[in-house]
């Protein structure tokens, strides 16, 4: 073993089995082969396996799981160790096994020891060693947690500060008011900040200045406003956040106060915004489904489906899973044939693969397998996944499992899910251990290209 390929193998799931696989082998009583392959390199086994160990007691032998990867000098191993040590509350130990990373400048070792300190009474030392890397979002994120713990909140804040005051202009055109902040989420560290110290009116202030007013489907200020029961400005904001993620949170907290009516009335007059029912149909039918009224959820996605434009893949997907969970496959099935009308009767994979499973509900997987094997793509390597998908929930594994043996070289997890659900272990070990070729990026010569990947 050597850290480059552990870490490699880890990253990209190739080579290896995954760790939802391991799970599966536990789950099916495969203890003994996760043993077994733990010893010759398979990381996620070695993980599950010293974590079963530590859970019944034998310490000592979870640790020597551990000992062959620690010694190639791989965090994530490290890690693990780390994890470990603190449950049983050898806390120090904990700390000396990750010092070295952290200060060697491994940026998520740094942050795991940071956190490792203050959770034990050490946040001034954790505020110390982070406060040089204020740059960065990943540790500022880091240092902001853990300043409140320290007595350091106003430290944190002037250092964001001057992190705001030196943002530059983002490039040299003129008419472009974009800024280039580091780190770039200082911004709302620093109303974090101004939030726990009760300035309430000072970190919406600050959140009223950010150019990127969500993150991963989240809007900050909005989750501020629905906290401090500031439910009036809420309203305002959802009207005027764009991305619908401030209304969707305004709907969460009338769902959450037995409003149900007013979340429900709160997306519909959004959806009725130009272009707003796009960012706001599938919450509105998961409220519906929530609420018992899959009618009425089915409804919203058809209408947004049937607008000009509106036969995206995700929308008409939501609905036909709507149908499916409803009840209603057939009700899913004609509204495929009449997009499949509108398109001079062609339908992409894409449209033809969630007919898959609405055909199996009404009784025609045979069907269904004999028209995807005849559509034009359906020789690929995804449409054998979707297909082997399909076989596998109708309780059809070997079919499934001989579905993805047309293409050897693509689908080796799903593959090999379906050879352990068969009791073929060792045929799935050998085709998740199948070597990859790594992928070498060629030096760029300075024209663009026009061949994917662009």
């Amino acid at each position: 073993m050597d850290a480059a390929d552990l870490d490699y193998r880890a990253r990209t799931l190739t080579g290896c089995i995954p760790p939802l696989l391991v799970a599966r082998l536990l789950e099916l009583g495969h203890e003994r082969e996760v043993e077994f392959q733990a010893g010759r390199g398979e990381w996620f086994c070695a993980l599950e396996r010293a974590r079963l160990l530590g859970h019944r007691g034998r310490r000592e032998q979870a640790l020597e799981v551990l000992a062959p990867y620690i010694a190639t000098n791989w965090w994530p191993a490290a890690r693990a160790r780390a994890e470990l040590l603190e449950g049983w509350g050898r806390v120090e130990e904990a700390i000396a096994l990750s010092r070295p990373y952290a200060e060697a400048g491994d940026r998520l070792a740094l942050v795991f020891f940071a956190r490792l300190l203050a959770r034990h009474g050490r946040s001034g030392e954790a505020f110390m060693l982070l406060r040089a890397g204020i740059q960065d979002g990943f540790l500022a994120e880091c240092l902001v947690d853990v300043a409140e713990a320290a007595g350091l909140d106003e430290e944190a804040a002037t250092l964001l500060e001057a992190r705001v005051e030196a943002a530059v202009p983002a490039c040299n055109d003129p008419d472009c008011n974009n800024l280039r902040m580091e780190p770039s989420n200082a911004v709302g560290l620093l109303a974090t900040i101004r939030e726990r110290q009760g300035r309430i009116e000072e970190a919406i202030a600050l959140l009223h200045t950010r150019e990127a007013t969500s993150v991963n489907g989240r809007d900050q200020l909005a989750d501020l406003l629905a906290r401090h029961d500031r439910i009036t400005e809420l309203r305002a904001y959802a009207a005027s956040e764009h991305h619908g993620h401030a209304v969707q949170r305004l709907a969460e907290v009338l769902e959450e106060r037995g409003d149900v009516e007013g979340a429900i009335a709160a997306y519909r007059t959004f959806g009725a915004t130009p272009d707003g029912m796009w960012h706001v149909a599938v919450p509105l039918s998961e409220l519906l489904v929530r609420q018992g009224r899959g009618d009425e959820a089915i409804e919203v996605m058809r209408a947004l489906a049937e607008r000009p434009g509106g036969a995206e893949d995700w929308i008409v997907h939501t609905l036909c899973t709507l149908y499916a969970d409803h009840g209603r496959p057939r009700d899913g099935l004609a509204h495929l044939d009449a997009l499949k009308a509108r398109s001079g009767g062609k339908e992409e994979w894409e449209f033809f693969r969630m007919r898959l499973p609405l055909m199996a509900d009404c009784g025609l997987l045979d069907e269904a397998i004999e028209q995807a094997r005849a559509h034009p793509e359906g020789d690929t390597w995804y449409a054998a996944w979707a297909l082997s998908d399909v076989l596998a929930e109708a309780g059809r594994t070997e079919d499934a499992a001989a579905v993805l043996e047309q293409h050897p070289t693509s689908n080796g997890s799903r593959r090999a899910e379906r050879l352990i659900d068969l009791g073929r272990i060792e045929d799935a070990v050998r085709v998740l251990q199948q070597p990859r070729t790594k992928p070498t990026t060629p030096a760029w010569d300075g024209p663009y290209s026009t061949e994917p990947p662009f």
